[in-house]
């Protein structure tokens, strides 16, 4: 599956915090409406070769969340960490010392591969991505204006905020809701 990056502009402010979690909320809704409307047969089927079932979209957006919920807490606990990200390349690796033919452990096909996203329930991984999107936005709405703004460093962004990461998540869940979608009326 080709992975479809959102683009967040860089030159606009994020929304306000209440408006970030709105966003972030709306996400479980979307999802479980769509998997408690269709079978496994029709979650779990690929609309091609290349793309990934509901299902497997599902298991990614699980897994994804928990991902996103340790770098927030990363940030929260430490001043400017390096942050890795699916889109660092080789050389990023290098450049903060942890390349060295490691296979990069964020790779979102291989996750699907180890762990067989195909055969996953769905209805299970909604409620895993469900308790740790609950997980996410109790920690996101303990956040003062200034915790907002504690960051950490991404290999080709630079500097992002958790108020900016949380924009990337909401984007993250937009893109993979619409794949999801198309996946289930068998298009790319």
């Amino acid at each position: 599956m080709a992975l479809t990056v959102v683009a967040i502009r860089e030159d606009a402010a994020p929304p306000p915090a209440d408006e970030r979690l709105r966003r972030l909320s709306l996400t479980l809704d979307e999802l479980a409406a769509a998997v408690c409307e269709h079978d496994d047969g029709a979650l779990g089927r690929r609309p091609d070769a290349r793309n990934w079932s509901a299902t497997e979209i599902v298991c990614h957006l699980r897994d994804v969340e928990e991902l996103f919920l340790m770098r927030f807490m990363t940030m929260l606990a430490m001043d400017e960490p390096k942050i890795l990200a699916f889109s660092a390349a080789p050389a990023d690796l290098e450049a903060w010392g942890i390349g060295g033919g490691i296979g990069h452990p964020l790779d979102p096909d291989r996750w699907a591969e180890e762990r067989q996203y195909g055969r996953n329930d769905p209805r299970e991984a909604l409620a895993a991505f469900a308790r740790r999107r609950g997980e996410t936005l109790a920690l996101l709405e303990r956040l003062g204006p200034a915790e907002w703004q504690r960051g950490g460093l991404h290999p080709t962004r630079g500097r992002i905020t958790i108020a900016e990461y949380a924009v990337a998540l909401a984007a993250h869940d937009a893109n993979h809701l619409a794949q999801l979608h198309r996946a289930l009326v068998g298009r790319a």
